[in-house]
């Protein structure tokens, strides 16, 4: 029989999975921008996939990422034919990564990042604090 979820583990695996959306987010950002000779070889942005896990031992749920998948618009292509990336049509593809949208998720994402470390912190106190009582 399983080991019923803590606090603890939720609250990790919650940050877990903030450290996946934070490591795309920053992927996204850092290929803002670039540009490739063919539409398949152009950047795509990545965002990872949620699932809500409960467990009945606990009643408790926490989150898992289940894949990272490509989404948002597809690349941009436009004509540089002075672009060492430029196919024979003098074409290049430029990857449609939000920049403003992909900030927005890296502080969302640090916020509840951080919201989760003071979760930890808090029920590490409390148990500290009950531990003094039975002194």
């Amino acid at each position: 029989m399983a080991q019923p979820l803590t606090i603890f583990d939720v609250a990790g695996r919650a940050m877990s999975a903030q450290l996946v959306r934070m490591n795309t987010t920053a992927s996204n950002l850092a290929n803002a921008g670039g540009v490739a000779g063919s539409e398949a070889d152009a950047y795509r942005s990545m965002k990872p996939v949620f699932k809500t896990s409960y467990d009945k031992a606990s009643g408790m749920a926490t989150v898992d990422v289940t894949q990272v998948v490509t989404a948002g618009p597809a690349p941009t292509k436009r004509h540089d034919p002075n672009n060492p990336m430029a196919n024979a049509d003098g074409d290049v593809w430029e990857s449609a990564v939000d920049e403003t949208r992909e900030m927005v998720d890296m502080l969302e994402t640090a916020r509840t990042y951080k919201n989760n470390v003071e979760v930890l912190q808090t029920a590490k106190s409390l148990i500290l604090d009950t531990l003094r009582l039975g002194k």
